[in-house]
This record gives structure tokens, C-alpha cells and sequence, in this order.
């Protein structure tokens, strides 16, 4: 049963919440739980990702189904820092945390709207906050959301690492940036690929990036029959590019046409090629606000047909509530606002030996705040969706 407190978060009663006693001991530190790699992917037949013949068509199973409620061992709400709140990111997640019956947002940290009180957000009175890394250090939360630029992340880490060093319990800190995402050490938060209970034992979370998502996501079935490196074009809105001014982001500039930028080794072309296979990444960035569209052409190693390739996709996510399998190609206006990576186009060439997939995600959704908050339901001890509007099939 749900104790006071949780009824009345979920209720948005109480404009203070009781501190919350500690997380469940099964969260632990797993120094050992590293992200997915890319030869792990690679030997995906070893590890239940099998293929077998049914009817004539080559069909997968599900080796990573979402746990859901399985994982619920926690009613305590979680208490929650988010150090660096004035992004878009920061935003989406805060409206996520709004509405989540166990997540008590305690502190959030920004330098341009220090002392301001903090809009969107209805469970209790919070004030924006300057907090230099060791003043996060010292904060007694659960968990630390670090929504900060590229590059600045780690003293905030080593603080907090150096705080809790010799203590039993640790908190879990999710970072949304790209600077653990390459360290094995850390644990690849992509929820649907990266074994769940390994994301549910670890402490120490990266967070993927929104194009390296969808594209992961799209390309991940056909590891086995990739013959060589997969192109992916890729186009956002420019919330992607975030809130410092650029030509990115200039919706003036943009209107009317499309601006390409970091033609080659962009930290997504890193990010992919690292955790899954080599691929070629061609960014993008136009006038609408929010959505990524991906087309990705994947030549193969044998020949196939687009519904043995669709039926591989729909039985390895057989199961997924935030990745959606569709004949159609999905047209990223509808994906604006949804929590799912929807995937679908399929199309083979008359070799048989090349596909093109195409991929929608919303960049500050699934492509980030929801996958944020994917990771801390399962590192926290929450049902894996909860909190998180499911909004398949509903274009």
C-alpha cells in the first residue's frame, strides 16, 4: 500500500513533502555494470537475440523486455536535484517530474535564474539556486539529474563521487550529456538496448543523445545482416540546438530550407558507431521546434524481403511501450510531443541487399527527458513507465 505521503503527491495536496527515508537497498553501486558494447551487439544471436525460420521468414524474440511493474519495490518518493534547469530539456523533464507520483523535485540549479521561483511545477515551492559543484555534493537527494552542456559535467561528478566515497548508499546521478557516454565505467542508458537490470543495479547513468537514440533504435535489429556501415541522414528541429543563440536555432535563417552542420565525426557518429556498429552521420536542422527525422540506408549481407525486415523489428521490440513498428513512413510533425521512437518505411531495393529505415523522435522527449526518466524509475526502484504518458499508436 502507498503510505500519506505518496497519496497526496499523487493528489498535488501537500505543497511539502516529509523527507523520504532511503531508497531500497537493492540499489546499489555496480561498479562493473558498463554500457552495452559494440561487440556485444555483434554477438547478439548469444545473447537470445536469435533468428529462426517460421513460415519462410526470418523472425527474432525479444531478449530485453521491458520490466514495467516487475520493478516497482519503492513507494518512497525519490528526492531530486536537476542541476542545470533553464534548457529545453530541463523543462520537458520538469512537466515529467510534475506529474510522477514518487518523484519530489528538492532543488534545481541555474545561474541565470538564480533566486527566481521555479514555474511548472506544483508539489512544492521551489527557488532556482546557483549551486557550484560541491554545494550539489552536499545535498541530501536520492538522485542527480545533470542537465548541463558538453564538457562540464565531470567536477560536478568527482564531487559528488569524493562525498559519498566510503558510504554505504550512493545516490544516482543520470547525466544528459555526451561526457559519460564513452566511459565503460558508467552505464548506457538506452533503456531498450542496455540490459534493464543492469541499469536498474547501477548508480551511474549516461544518457544517450536524442539522434543517437532513434538511430540506434532503427538500425539495432539488423546488426547480424549489416554488410557494411549504415548512412544515416538525420534532421531536426532547432530546440535541438538548444537556447544559446546560433544560426541553429535562428528560426528567421531556417524557415524555408534545411542547414546541414557537422558533416562528419559529430559526437552522434561517435555515440553510434561506439555502442552499436560504424555509421555514417549526416546532421541537419530546420524550422520546425521540436521532432528528428532519420533515414538510414543499411546495405545487407544476404538478401531480404521488407516484411521479413519488419516482422525482425516487430518481434525484437514486441512489447515496447516508447518504440512503435509501422508500415508507413512516419512523418515526424506527428511525433512532436509523443514519448515513443516510432520506425517504420522498410524499403528494399530490388537486390534485395539494401534497406532504408526511417525513424521519428521527439529530441526532448524520448530523446531525452523521457529516457532520463526511464532510467531513474528503473535505478530507483519505480514501475519502468511510470509517470511517462504512453502515447503510441495514437497518430
Amino acid at each position: 500500500m502507498l503510505s500519506i505521503t505518496c497519496r497526496a503527491m499523487r493528489s498535488g495536496a501537500l505543497r511539502t513533502i516529509p523527507r523520504a527515508a532511503s531508497i531500497a537497498p537493492s540499489r546499489c553501486p555496480n561498479p562493473s555494470s558498463s554500457q552495452t558494447s559494440s561487440s556485444q551487439f555483434h554477438n547478439l544471436n548469444a545473447r537470445g537475440f536469435a533468428t529462426t525460420q517460421s513460415r519462410g521468414q526470418i523472425a527474432t524474440t525479444n531478449p530485453n523486455p521491458p520490466l514495467g511493474k516487475k520493478n516497482f519495490s519503492n513507494d518512497v518518493p525519490a528526492r531530486i536535484a536537476l542541476i542545470g534547469a533553464r534548457g529545453y530539456t530541463g523543462q520537458a523533464l520538469i512537466e515529467l517530474l510534475d506529474n510522477h507520483p514518487y518523484m519530489d523535485l528538492r532543488h534545481v540549479s541555474s545561474r541565470e535564474l538564480a533566486g527566481q521561483e521555479l514555474k511548472g511545477y506544483t508539489k512544492r515551492n521551489v527557488i532556482y539556486e546557483n549551486l557550484s559543484a560541491e554545494q550539489c555534493a552536499e545535498l541530501d537527494v536520492d538522485a542527480y539529474v545533470l542537465a548541463l552542456p558538453n564538457g562540464v559535467c565531470k567536477p560536478y561528478v568527482d564531487a559528488i563521487d569524493q562525498a559519498e566515497k566510503g558510504k554505504d548508499k550512493k545516490s544516482v546521478i543520470v547525466d544528459l550529456s555526451a561526457d559519460y557516454r564513452f566511459d565503460d565505467s558508467w552505464t548506457y542508458g538506452l533503456v531498450e538496448l542496455t540490459k534493464r537490470s543492469k541499469i536498474a543495479q547501477s548508480t551511474r547513468i549516461s544518457n544517450p543523445g536524442c539522434y543517437a537514440t532513434a538511430a540506434q533504435l532503427a538500425i539495432a535489429p539488423l546488426v547480424p545482416f549489416i554488410a557494411s556501415s549504415p548512412t544515416i541522414m538525420g534532421i531536426s528541429g532547432y530546440s535541438g540546438a538548444g537556447t544559446k543563440k546560433s544560426l541553429k536555432n535562428d528560426v528567421s535563417y531556417l524557415t524555408g530550407g534545411v542547414l546541414p552542420y557537422s558533416l562528419t565525426d559529430h559526437v552522434h557518429e561517435r555515440e553510434i558507431s561506439h555502442h552499436t556498429t560504424n555509421v555514417a552521420f549526416i546532421p541537419h536542422v530546420s524550422s520546425w521546434f521540436r521532432g528528428i527525422h532519420l533515414t538510414i540506408n543499411i546495405p545487407l549481407n544476404k538478401e531480404m524481403n521488407a516484411r521479413d525486415i519488419r516482422n525482425i523489428y516487430q518481434d525484437r521490440y514486441a512489447g515496447e511501450k516508447l518504440v512503435e513498428v509501422v508500415g508507413e513512413t512516419p512523418y515526424v510533425k506527428t511525433i512532436a510531443d509523443k514519448h515513443n521512437v516510432e520506425i517504420g518505411g522498410f524499403a528494399v531495393d530490388k537486390t534485395g541487399k539494401r534497406v532504408v529505415v526511417c525513424a521519428t523522435i521527439d529530441n526532448l522527449n524520448k530523446g531525452a527527458s523521457t529516457q532520463c526518466l526511464q532510467n531513474m524509475n528503473l535505478a530507483l526502484g519505480f514501475a519502468e513507465y511510470e509517470g511517462i504518458p504512453i502515447t503510441k499508436g495514437s497518430s
